[in-house]
This record gives C-alpha cells, structure tokens and sequence, in this order.
C-alpha cells in the first residue's frame, strides 16, 4: 500500500498557521500537512535538523544554511498588571517610561535587546510564559510582540504599544538544499498565487489549444467566353444541336 507524502511545518508561539492549512487542503488533498509547533528558540533548529519541511519563524536565522521570505513584522508592546500606573496611558508608551520598572529579558526572547530598558531583574526567567507569571504578581513588565501578549492573555494583565521598542519579523523559511516541489507549493500560497500561477506539483496545467478546422475554400468560377455555353470547357469545340443533327442535309428530290 503506498502511503502519500506529507509535508512537516514547524512554526513558533504567536504564529497561525491556520488560513494556509486551509488552502493547502483545498489545493494538495491528497498530501497531510503536519503541523508542528516548536519553542521560538528551537524554530531554526528544527529547520536544520530536517524535523521539518519549513517552518514560520522570527526572524534572524542563518542565510547560509537556509532561505527565508519575510512575511510580516509585529508591534511590540509592553504587558503588565491592570492595576499599574501605565495603565492609565492612552497612546503609546515609549521605553523612557520604563525606566523604573523591572523589566524581564526571559531566555526565550525574540527582540533581539542590545540594551534593555528599565532595571534587570535578578536572574531572567525560563521562557516567555514564566515571565507572564512574575508580571501577574506584579514584580515588573515585560516586553513582547503583540501575538505573544495575546497567547498568554489573562484578565488580571493588560498591555500597550511601545513604539520605540524592537520588533519582530515572522520569516517562512527552509532549507536551501530542499527546496522541493512541496516547499515551492507553500511559497506560492503564503504568497498568495492562484493556482494556475503556483510553481509547485499542484500547478494546474492550462491545456494546450485545439487546432481549428482548415476551412474549405470554394473554387471561383472561371469566367465564360464570349460564345461558350455553361458547362463547356475552355478549347473544347462546341457539340452540335441533336435537332440539327437529325435534320441533317436536306434530302435530294427523287
């Protein structure tokens, strides 16, 4: 029994891959599509390693190992308790007005900080969501993109806009050595191309143009000479009349 291929797509916390599945189903029924989710430090590894196809993940990974198209960039805000004093802030918050608060750096960051706002706090937490719990009993703040904020939604936590803040950058990416038919079919619908325009196996093939049937062209008519009777051929001496034939000479009186 011959088992159809499937495709593996890792893709990182924050991200949905969900309206892509839904038009891969629509485009290859025929091949599962695996979805994997990974830790966002674990994204490129996956890649490398070959536990994935491709994958959606922040953005840097290593350009000599595996390509990457962009996707988009998200808004980086700043989550803390409902009863803090930014909450009281109407437009954006910029990174000055954490200068007195602790500000968490957890291993699992994906700003890339250079230098960190606010005070640091004793040691940095595990992960992203052991971060939201420090925030939750209000020993500081924390700094993600706006996706991360709303996966470790809580009512107790509340966030805004830091416009001056680092971003992230959501990247499809895959190895460069496998870059297969499949891979090309994903390019093609995070893309957005219809499927007559797709690289990949799913491609509709336009068919090829039906020959139109030769007309028959009618003979024109020679033209009739001055004489000549229809029917009767160029140079052909005219046949005498039966009647005339019949009648003949006229006969000899006896």
């Amino acid at each position: 029994m011959q088992v159809n291929p499937s495709f593996r797509l890792a893709y990182v916390p924050g991200v949905t891959p969900g309206k892509w599945a839904r038009v891969w189903g629509e485009r290859l029924p025929d091949v599962p599509l695996d979805l994997l989710a990974v830790p966002a430090a674990d994204g490129e590894r996956t890649l490398r390693e070959g536990d994935a196809d491709a994958g959606l993940v922040r953005l840097p990974v290593d350009k000599d190992v595996l390509s990457a198209i962009p996707l988009y960039t998200e808004t980086t805000v700043v989550v803390f308790p409902k009863e803090h004093w930014l909450a009281a802030a109407e437009d954006d918050v910029a990174l000055a007005d954490l200068a007195d608060d602790v500000v968490f750096h957890p291993l699992d960051d994906t700003l890339g900080w250079t230098d960190l706002p606010g005070r640091p706090a004793i040691e940095r937490p595990a992960t992203t969501a052991d971060a939201i719990e420090l925030v939750a009993a209000n020993v500081g703040v924390l700094l993600v993109p706006q996706s991360l904020a709303r996966l470790h939604h809580r009512r107790d936590l509340t966030y805004r806009t830091v416009a001056d803040a680092p971003q992230s950058q959501v990247a499809l990416s895959w190895p460069q050595e496998r870059t297969t038919d499949l891979v090309e079919e994903f390019i093609g619908i995070v893309r957005g191309r219809t499927v007559n325009s797709s690289r990949g196996r799913g491609a509709a093939q336009a068919p090829e143009p039906k020959a139109e049937p030769k007309k028959a062209t009618a003979r024109r008519p020679q033209p009739q000479k001055a004489g000549q009777k229809t029917g009767q051929k160029s140079g052909q001496k005219p046949r005498p009349n039966a009647a005339a034939a019949k009648r003949g000479k006229p006969r000899r009186g006896r």
